[in-house]
């Protein structure tokens, strides 16, 4: 027997479907049940047999589950194709708009009881706060969508793992962003797991956090790992997600040809399905990319571009972000005002809980403008504020570079003492970066 409601509740339905249809109790019957048979059901005095509701949703002219359950017919496949095109109001960086009909969709969701409709509207939910920056909303709605697929094997609940691992980073909690990711990942791959789109969306995920915790090594390996599961992946989106990510560490490793060809597939990819978000964040990678590559007009030129479209999406968070990086240029560029002006601009939607490395990228570079300008206590500040964030952030390359600024302020205003323990602590974090903060890593997918 299939899942029904109780005898009393499908009485009322039958009933109320009977009237409204102007059919009297004989009439629903025949031919095969008796009128008094439809009483007793109405009353809800007898539980009806799969065959007698099949029966009877026949002659009201409805679905067997709108009888049994209340849920319309086909209700489950309609809210699917409706969350697909919220999905797709989320790729063109409509966030706020995909999140009222994400909002929308899990409150129908919830009403007719349809818990994977629901943990797919949260997990819609946490990309759209992720977007315009609400990290702990989108870490609470990731929480919500893994409570609703605690049933579901590892590789389903994937996505939720990696939204809440994402919100960690975001907020500056390296560590535990990589604990997370790495720990799912040892899970799926000691388990035999092998789900590829799970694994791409995971090594893919890490990256940023190894990079900013000065594990080039791990994020160089993870990026191995993406490329060699790419082909088996049938998700674009994610495949492109997957180049961006890989290009850099590609730039870590000096390789540059090969990360500008990375970020060319994936903006192929993005250009092709038209997610306006993440073809910005291409432009993005491509600029610092250039950056480092010290080609600055052209990095100037991408993360202009990348600024313009993530700003005209309101992806507040990653605008601040992209603003960072572009005064950086602009500042090497000798427009050290205007770069000024940009970081003052983006640090109040910056802070230590939400995007701590680029806020203390912003005060590192303001640090550096007023050393050029000899404000030696205005940049003094900016760099132990940038200390501060990042030491609370666990990212260690950052923190040796900043560690050296901070020393050779303190050496030329005569502050020896200092200056050499700003160079230790420096040094501390150059030595052995990552292993402090990172334990064994995970176990390797079979390749």
């Amino acid at each position: 027997m299939q899942e029904r409601d109780d005898p009393e509740t499908v009485g009322r339905r039958v009933q109320q479907l009977r009237t409204a249809r102007g059919l009297t109790q004989r009439q629903l019957a025949e031919p095969a049940y008796t009128p008094a048979y439809i009483s007793t059901l109405e009353a809800g005095r007898v539980r009806a047999s799969d065959e007698a509701l099949r029966h009877i949703a026949g002659r009201l002219g409805v679905a067997f589950e709108e009888l049994a359950i209340g849920r319309p017919a086909h209700l489950a496949t309609d809210l699917r194709l409706r969350l697909t095109e919220a999905q797709r109001t989320l790729a063109t960086g409509a966030a706020e708009e995909a999140a009222a009909q994400y909002t929308a969709l899990y409150a129908e969701a919830e009403t007719h009881g349809l818990a994977h409709e629901q943990a797919t509207a949260l997990l819609g939910l946490g990309e759209c706060a992720l977007d315009t920056g609400e990290l702990t909303e989108a870490r609470q709605y990731f929480e919500r969508a893994e409570d609703h697929m605690a049933g579901e094997p590892l590789p389903v609940r994937v996505p939720a793992v990696r939204g809440r691992a994402v919100a960690h980073y975001l907020a500056g909690e390296l560590r535990y962003a990589v604990y997370l990711l790495e720990s799912t990942l040892d899970e799926l791959n000691r388990g035999g797991l092998h789900d590829p789109d799970a694994l791409l969306l995971l090594y893919a995920s890490v990256i940023g956090p190894y990079m900013d915790m000065g594990a080039q090594a791990r994020a160089a390996q993870a990026a191995e790992f993406a490329l060699a599961l790419a082909p088996q992946v049938a998700d674009p989106a994610l495949v492109a997600r997957m180049h961006r990510s890989v290009a850099r560490t590609l730039l870590a490793e000096g390789r540059v040809a090969e990360a500008d060809a990375s970020l060319a597939k994936a903006v192929e990819l993005y250009r092709q399905l038209q997610i306006r978000t993440e073809l910005a964040n291409c432009h993005w990678m491509r600029g610092y990319v250039y950056a480092q590559d010290g080609e600055l007009e052209r990095a100037e030129a991408e993360l202009r571009q990348a600024l313009t479209m993530l700003s005209a999406t309101r992806a507040a968070l990653y605008s601040s972000q992209v603003a960072v990086e572009l005064a950086d240029v602009l500042h090497r560029r000798g427009k050290s005002q205007e770069a000024a002006e940009l970081l003052h601009d983006v640090l109040g939607d910056l802070s230590s809980e939400r995007g701590a490395v680029h806020s203390a990228g912003a005060h590192r570079l303001l640090g550096i403008i007023a050393e050029d300008a000899r404000e030696t206590e205005a940049a003094e500040e900016h760099y132990v504020r940038a200390l501060s964030l990042l030491e609370r952030a666990g990212a260690a390359g950052d923190l040796a570079d900043l560690c050296r600024l901070l020393g050779d302020l303190l050496r030329r205003t005569g502050r020896v003492e200092a200056a050499l323990d700003a160079y230790r602590t420096g040094l501390g974090h150059r030595t052995a970066p990552g292993t402090t903060t990172l334990g064994p890593a995970p176990a390797q997918p079979p390749l």
